[in-house]
């Protein structure tokens, strides 16, 4: 998935940045994706592989699946990775992975409620015109 989406985006870059005519365009974008994407690869994987092992592990700590594993795992993956740039760094990566995993989770939530909906059965009300008079019982 990183080498997919760095390659994608560093094509464009590179096309961008290239000097002018269609075959230096491509040459610079070819040359753009096998600079970078290894190296975008490279660290899409180790932030799947902390974020995974993260979130298995508080899987098996709190034995429940639920939104606030991944939210804790992505705010401590946050943190982990930015640990070689100092503490505020990692305050600031914590809080980053912590709020875009809540944000990813809150419209997951969102669209299972959204699409449950319409498998709901439908009330049904009774016609009070079908019903027939009313009866006095006393």
């Amino acid at each position: 998935m990183g080498a997919i989406g760095g390659a994608i985006f560093q094509s464009v870059k590179g096309f961008r940045n290239a000097p002018t005519g269609l075959a230096r365009r491509f040459a610079g974008s070819l040359g753009a994706i096998k600079q970078r994407s290894p190296i975008i690869a490279g660290s899409f994987a180790v932030w799947g592989g902390t974020f995974s092992t993260i979130d298995c592990t508080l899987v098996y700590l709190r034995q429940k699946e639920d939104p606030w594993n991944s939210i804790m795992s992505a705010s401590a993956t946050g943190g982990i990775l930015a640990a070689r740039k100092g503490v505020p760094a990692m305050v600031s990566g914590a809080l980053i992975g912590g709020v875009l995993l809540t944000l990813i989770e809150g419209i997951g939530i969102l669209i299972t409620r959204m699409q449950a909906e319409q498998f709901r059965p439908p009330q049904n009300f009774e016609d009070p015109s079908q019903l027939g008079p009313p009866t006095n019982v006393n």
